[in-house]
């Protein structure tokens, strides 16, 4: 008995070690929650709160209607998109996502309305138990609110600088063109610098409407039954002259009709952009080759060209607005790095995605999915 008693005394004593133990680590836990300037919820995998932190109750508190404070329903929560005043639907708001074993991040959302209104950047990770099966989610909502601004801002910025600039470049455009067409008799040396000038001038513009177009939160797209080989035919006859100054060779690889359901007009302006991009890059000639396919529902459309190519860390920004690789702007290649940031959002506004693959010195393929006829988006 006296054994009995010694064992029971001993893990008694370990029992209040592990217990003083435990209740140090759920001190540090709360500690941690209540310090870190993010909001946390915790679910179970009934979908029900487990926890939740200081700063989540103030950013519920701010999305409450007023003279509701304190944490109020969800549906009455006032959760807004991009526009930051349509209504986020209950079943996409990131809780019930989350709840439902959804893996997201970036997930941005309004919180509240007027001066108050927050921009929220929210994650979730689902929790699994030991046979692997869902058993609830964790959820971080971060203030992004003058990131957002500040983004925005950029934005008008260079909104209205490109607005003022297009002005005064489509009037020198004019007058360069008056006088080149016109019998004026100038000297030959006089025409060939005036073309100069007249290439630059459009150059400039180009590039001020790619501001433009970059800086537009607004990029408009109106699909139809469209014929991509025709689309794709028009691209490569008007990149056919630059093409044929760099010794590049240009393929096509596309079956006749091939029906879209897209914006003539923007799909064009992605393919302008990935096709002359594609020459640019191939500073030593090579060939140019775009092909399509449809397949699945969607159209698999493919720009490959044999030019310089990107390592894996360029690929990965290749899409990023202003971004030029080390090895462009060392082999001087012109540039401002906004077409290609361009043509995804334009694809992206599709319902599409497009990706690429390149390797250096064995070229870049792209490739863009877009719905075919009769599988539109809905917007």
């Amino acid at each position: 008995m006296r054994l009995q008693q010694r064992r029971l005394e001993a893990k008694d004593i370990e029992l209040q070690a592990l217990l003083a133990e435990s209740k140090e680590r759920e001190r540090l836990l709360n500690i941690i929650l209540e310090t870190v300037d993010v909001g946390i919820i915790a679910v179970g995998g009934d979908g029900q709160r487990l926890l939740s932190n200081h700063q989540q109750s103030l950013f519920e508190v701010t999305a409450s209607p007023e003279g509701l404070p304190g944490r109020s329903q969800e549906s009455l929560l006032m959760v807004s998109g991009h526009d930051r005043k349509t209504p986020v639907p209950l079943d996409r708001r990131p809780e019930a996502r989350a709840a439902h074993g959804e893996t997201f991040a970036d997930y941005q959302v309004w919180l509240g309305e007027g001066t108050q209104q927050r921009a929220v950047s929210t994650a979730a990770r689902p929790l699994k138990n030991d046979d692997g099966e869902f058993d609830g989610a964790v959820l971080v909502f971060n203030d992004v609110t003058g990131l957002v601004e500040a983004i925005s801002a950029k934005d008008d910025f260079l909104s209205n600088v490109s607005h003022e600039l297009r002005t005064p470049l489509n009037s020198v455009i004019g007058n360069l063109d008056l006088v080149l067409d016109g019998d004026q008799g100038l000297p030959p040396l006089v025409v060939q610098r005036l073309e100069v000038a007249q290439r630059n001038t459009e150059r400039l513009l180009t590039l001020v409407s790619d501001l433009l177009v970059s800086a537009s939160e607004a990029l408009h797209v109106h699909p139809r039954r469209t014929d991509l080989a025709g689309v794709v035919e028009a691209s490569l006859g008007s990149a056919r002259a630059h093409a044929e100054t760099t010794k590049v060779s240009l393929l096509m690889d596309v079956p006749v009709p091939l029906w879209a359901h897209v914006d003539p007009l923007r799909i064009g302006q992605a393919l302008d952009n990935l096709v002359s991009n594609a020459i640019k890059y191939s500073p030593d000639g090579g060939t140019v080759k775009v092909s399509a396919r449809a397949e699945d529902g969607l159209i698999r459309l493919q720009v490959e060209d044999a030019g310089m190519g990107m390592t894996a860390a360029d690929t990965a920004k290749v899409f990023t607005r202003f971004y030029r690789s080390p090895a462009a702007l060392e082999a001087g290649i012109p540039g401002v790095g906004l077409g290609l940031s361009i043509t995804k959002a334009i694809v992206e506004r599709h319902g599409g995605g497009i990706s690429c693959v390149s390797r250096p010195g064995e070229g870049s393929t792209f490739t863009v999915s877009l719905p075919a006829d009769g599988h539109a988006p809905s917007f």
